[in-house]
């Protein structure tokens, strides 16, 4: 059983050394994708979610 856990170590090991890390420029960029996908998601869903309640306000009296 030691062995196997020796051998998972080992295996986690070399994986990690195979793993490529991104550079700071697309460190950077890929962040600006992620907040700029924030902002426009949120603006959406918070139309969609005035547009709703309203509906629904309309709707019931």
């Amino acid at each position: 059983m030691i062995e196997k856990i020796k051998q998972f170590f080992r295996e986690v090991k070399l994986e990690g050394a195979k793993v490529v890390y991104p550079g700071k420029d697309e460190l950077i960029g890929s962040t600006w994708v992620v907040i700029i996908t924030v902002l426009f998601v949120s603006i959406f869903l918070g139309i969609v979610d005035l547009s709703l309640s309203r509906l629904v306000k309309w709707a019931l009296g």
